[in-house]
């Protein structure tokens, strides 16, 4: 139930208040920029849009990349990063949250400090180890940190192959050893799971969602593409905006999972190396 509040905020029923009723759902976005405009916060934002979400932004570092790959980028101060969270949360309020490229140990302390001193629901995870194109996102001394600090606030984590096989510490590379994964995970704290088999071989493009009682698969078919820049960023940020819809997780999956899949269908053959996936596939040009 969503009430009106005095001037301040505080949460109630799971869902972080301001001043007055807000006239949409509010997603934030905790998440390196891309200057392509493929991947992270730009990603975040594009799919927060297309599903009628009010987006907030709290950027954890300015990267150097295009789609050919990533040439640089600079960390924001870990305090710069916790108050940008602080603030929007305590102005305009947050329905659900998601995380993407959070670069350093200190950053990783600072977004789990003022995740859990606002009080945010609904946090999706998606680790981010390295870019589409190999390069390194997160320095090795923060994966501990990710582990102990992030998982544990998590509504659900989202990690694909190499990022589950970096969190669980054993390679990820089969459906049996998905399932050994999402257990150990579940483990760490999060509330969810989902490990996405996009990386697997074969035709298929299925995903394992498990909450400590239901395990599902959940199938999708791969699309013969090489443009696939942002498919992590699009999936955990259209789940987090059906979440701060008010769907329930699994089927915020099911729905996370049918946007993701058309932004690939529709994706953009643009620049010289890997492109985007279509955030705004529903919406026709001019």
């Amino acid at each position: 139930m969503r009430t009106a509040t005095s001037a301040g905020w505080n949460r109630r029923d799971g869902i972080t208040l301001t001043g007055t009723e807000s006239p949409r759902p509010r997603a934030l976005t905790i998440a390196g920029s891309d200057s392509g405009g493929g991947a992270g916060i730009q990603a975040d934002l594009k799919t927060f849009s297309a599903l009628g979400v009010y987006g907030m932004t709290a950027i954890t570092a300015v990267t150097v990349q295009n789609t050919k790959g990533v040439s640089g980028y600079e960390e924001l101060s870990p305090q710069t990063v916790g108050d940008q969270i602080r603030s929007v949360a305590t102005d305009i309020g947050v329905d659900a949250a998601k995380t993407g490229m959070l670069a350093s140990g200190p950053i990783v302390e600072a977004v789990a400090d003022a995740v859990r001193e606002t009080g945010i629901p609904n946090l999706v995870v998606d680790p981010v180890f390295m870019s589409k194109h190999g390069h390194s996102l997160l320095a090795d001394d923060a994966v501990d940190a990710l582990r102990t600090r992030i998982l544990p606030l998590a509504t659900l984590v989202t990690p694909n192959l190499h990022e589950a096989s970096g969190l669980v510490g054993f390679r990820v590379d089969s459906r049996d050893l998905m399932e050994d994964a999402a257990e150990a995970v579940v483990a760490m704290g999060p509330r969810a799971v989902l490990v996405k088999g996009g990386h697997l071989e074969g035709q298929g493009a299925d995903d394992l969602f498990f909450d400590g009682e239901r395990l599902e698969w959940i199938g999708g078919r791969r699309i013969d593409t090489p443009h696939t820049h942002g498919t992590g960023c699009t999936l955990s940020a259209a789940v987090a905006s059906y979440l701060a819809r008010g769907e329930e997780l699994l089927q915020a999956v099911h729905l996370g999972k049918v946007f993701v899949t058309e932004a690939i269908r529709h994706a953009l053959a643009i620049g010289g190396g890997i492109g985007p996936v279509d955030q705004l596939w529903a919406i026709p040009p001019g």
